[in-house]
């Protein structure tokens, strides 16, 4: 419970006291001395610039972004210049979005410049594809292209070495709306990415969040601003980092009141000289007794949180902040946080209890050979001795566990970025369809064995409907069958079969209508024509000839309705050809 507190200062001290900041901020005033000519000339329309530069020499590349310093102060204190861009016009980052997650919103005047840039930063993108370092930085709105342009480099994996990459914004607005730090946090280790250095001082990560924020601050909507990545806060009692986006947005507004509460408008046009900042940060040690704590704090957790709070400053800011509640809303929000990335689903943890039950409902397949069948045995479960009752029971229990597990697998997939779900989706195709041919028989055995009808239109799950349309989206074409499958290709088989039974009950049922009666007899005919069709392909399992079998019973049943007169291109086949098929 304590590794809040830890990660929290031990990963400030780590970035502190290292060269990765100051390299940053390096490039980045370097750049800045040419963009004070903007501020000399207001006819210049409101720019971004960038620079490519190494660092050390040969050892790798920092990529800045800067605007001029005092035209962003006075433009992001203008209205229209708090709009978002919403999901529909900005194309180029569409595959922030999925089908849970359409709201992505980005700040307009970002996007806006990052766009005028996009075909020059399309081809600076295709120079880092090797595995140098690189680090992607800006200041002010220059760090909100930054991020948007890191994003881009993040999209285009495998091809970057994404291990080697890291965006360092500095005094940076917040970029997008609640559903665009959902997208982030959607994408394991994205956020880790993204590092945001923030002084207690500066106004303009502040300048985005509105009175809708403050009225939201435990229920964000799709117009609010919200944080994305890790902050380390800094101040002149010290510096400490904070991930969960809603305690990061608590402590912005916090430091944002301080300037609006100001009496000199003036401090929220002052630019803050962040390298001066980190010089003054790296002579700072961050260290707290725990005698210093009041006696609210509970637990180790909150604890840490309130160091960490008092590190970053926060409770000079205001003095009507209770540092003690904050803390503990912060550490509780973290925890929640940490339980959630815990639970987080990981397919290739379930491989080997998967090939278990899977090899399990392959022996209880051959088994049932001896009798009517997979299916049959299943539906029937007629079961006459200790070692049946419990070859059932084993049946259900691994049944149920594939079951669970490919309909969380199949909901992750969906709610997962559309590049990143496909890929994913690719490499478990295989496995996903050998499942659903095999374990969907079951479903349908329970669901017509409670005496339901029209499985495919009531009782189908949707995970299965989706495992299917993702082999026909991957353009997955069988190869030409010359013998007959060992399982039938199409899961929903025996479901046609049961409806087909029904609509010869409805033929004997001298009360039903004439109406249903002619309904019965073409879907009996489509039937007939569906059965040739996979029999032709050898897409059935030769298991539906048994005698015993639902089918053959059908049959059976079929033949005596329709009489020795009829004929029917599957009459021939039955007739002598399906012991041929067997």
């Amino acid at each position: 419970m304590v590794s809040l507190y830890s990660t929290g200062l031990e990963l400030g001290n780590l970035l502190v006291g290292s060269d990765l900041l100051n390299h940053s901020w390096d490039a980045i005033s370097k750049l800045q001395k040419d963009t004070l000519l903007l501020d000399q000339n207001p006819s210049l329309p409101f720019s971004v610039k960038y620079q490519v530069y190494e660092y050390p020499p040969a050892k790798g590349f920092i990529i800045a972004f800067v605007c001029s310093p005092n035209s962003a102060v006075n433009h992001l204190q203008e209205e229209d210049f708090r709009e978002l861009a919403p999901s529909d016009a900005i194309m180029s980052f569409d595959f922030l979005c999925t089908k849970s997650n359409s709201s992505v919103s980005l700040h307009k005047a970002a996007f806006t410049l990052f766009a005028s840039l996009e075909n020059e930063l399309s081809l600076l993108k295709q120079q880092f594809t090797s595995h140098q370092p690189l680090i992607v930085t800006g200041h002010c709105l220059g760090g909100s292209v930054a991020s948007l342009f890191t994003l881009w480099l993040l999209d285009s994996l495998p091809r970057y070495g994404v291990q080697r990459l890291l965006c360092i914004t500095f005094g940076s607005p917040l970029l997008g709306n609640n559903g665009f730090q959902k997208a982030i946090s959607e994408r394991s280790a994205w956020s880790s990415y993204f590092l945001h250095v923030v002084s207690d001082k500066d106004p303009i990560p502040g300048f985005l969040i509105s009175d809708h924020n403050a009225s939201a601050a435990t229920l964000t909507t799709p117009t609010c601003y919200m944080p994305f990545g890790i902050y380390l806060f800094c101040s002149e009692s010290g510096f400490s980092c904070f991930e969960e986006p809603q305690s990061i947005l608590e402590l912005l507004m916090i430091m944002s009141s301080r300037c609006a509460e100001s009496q000199n408008p003036n401090n929220c046009s002052q630019v803050i000289d962040y390298g001066h900042i980190l010089e003054h940060l790296r002579s700072k040690a961050i260290c707290r007794g725990i005698l210093e704590l009041p006696d609210s704090i509970g637990n180790p957790l909150q604890a840490g949180t309130y160091l960490l709070l008092e590190a970053a400053g926060v409770g000079k800011l205001q003095e009507n902040v209770d540092m003690s509640y904050l803390a503990i809303n912060i550490a509780k929000r973290t925890e929640v946080q940490a339980k959630h990335r815990q639970n987080v689903f990981d397919p290739s943890k379930k491989l080997s209890t998967l090939k278990k039950s899977m090899s399990y409902l392959e022996w209880y397949m051959k088994n049932s050979l001896e009798e009517a069948g997979y299916y049959d045995k299943y539906k029937l479960r007629r079961s006459r001795s200790r070692d049946e009752i419990e070859s059932t029971e084993q049946l259900i229990k691994h049944h149920r566990t594939l079951k669970l597990f490919w309909k969380r697998m199949v909901a992750e997939v969906e709610n997962m970025p559309w590049k990143e779900g496909r890929s994913l989706r690719k490499r478990w195709l295989y496995a996903g369809t050998n499942y659903r041919r095999m374990v969907e028989p079951l479903d349908i055995a329970e669901y017509y064995g409670r005496g339901k009808k029209d499985y495919i239109s009531h009782g189908r799950s949707e995970h299965y409907k989706l495992l299917e349309e993702w082999l026909t989206d991957e353009n997955f074409h069988a190869y030409q069958r010359t013998q007959a499958s060992s399982l039938t290709v199409d899961s929903c088989f025996w479901a046609y079969v049961e409806e087909a039974v029904i609509s010869c009950e409805v033929l004997k049922d001298r009360q039903s209508s004439a109406q249903d009666q002619e309904s019965a007899r073409e879907n009996l005919i489509k039937f007939e024509q569906y059965v040739m069709d996979m029999i032709n392909n050898f897409l059935v399992s030769p298991e539906i000839f048994l005698p015993q079998s639902s089918f053959m019973r059908w049959w059976k049943e079929y033949c005596r309705l329709v009489g020795n007169s009829y004929t029917s291109t599957l009459i021939n086949f039955m007739k002598d050809e399906f012991r041929r098929y067997v």
